[in-house]
Parts: C-alpha cells; sequence; structure tokens
C-alpha cells in the first residue's frame, strides 16, 4: 500500500488542512485580539507548526516513491527562494517567537 493509499494519512492530511486554513482565517484578526487571545492564537499556530513538521518527516522517512516525490517537489518550490523545509520551519518559529515577544514589550 502506497503513502497516500492510506486512511489515516488522508485524513491527518485533510485535518491538517483544515486546521491550517481556520487559523489563516482566525488570524486575519489578530489586531483584534486581547492579550489572552493573541497568545492563544500563537499556541495554536506552534502546535500547528509541530504537527506539519512530524507530517512532513513522515514522508521523508516513507520509502514510497509518491511520497519521497511530495517532499522533493516542496525542496524545489522552497530552493526557489533559497530555502530549505528546516529554514521553513526555523523562520516560522522565529515569527512567532517575534509575535510572543512583542506581546510581552507591548502589554498587548
Amino acid at each position: 500500500m502506497g503513502f497516500f493509499d492510506s486512511d489515516i494519512v488522508q485524513q491527518e492530511a485533510q485535518q491538517l488542512f483544515q486546521d491550517y486554513q481556520s487559523l489563516m482565517q482566525l488570524g486575519g484578526n489578530y489586531g483584534k485580539f486581547d492579550r489572552e487571545g493573541k497568545k492563544m492564537y500563537i499556541a495554536q499556530m506552534e502546535t500547528m507548526m509541530e504537527r506539519y513538521h512530524i507530517f512532513m518527516k513522515r514522508f521523508e522517512l516513507s520509502e514510497d516513491f509518491m511520497a519521497k516525490m511530495t517532499v522533493e517537489q516542496l525542496k524545489t518550490q522552497l530552493g526557489q527562494f533559497g530555502m530549505t523545509p528546516d529554514m521553513m520551519f526555523q523562520q516560522m518559529q522565529q515569527t512567532l517567537e517575534r509575535m510572543k515577544a512583542e506581546i510581552e514589550a507591548t502589554g498587548g
């Protein structure tokens, strides 16, 4: 059975995508959130990034041809911007850390 034939992989991918889309829509109102709302949003984003990172590691470790192709496509796309997947995750984490620091510095 291929990597993408797994019901678990398909469900997880779909849930991850839906959760990400929901957070992105919610993030459009980030500036209107109070201090605790901003903290909750950042915590949810951190959890999302962790889930996404684990999911990508599964792709990388899989022996499935389509999974390997997906990883290579991502590397190629990111490479056009001079980035690697690890750099992408580091940059996202740095952004979340800056958002946390801003909350602490401004008190909200």
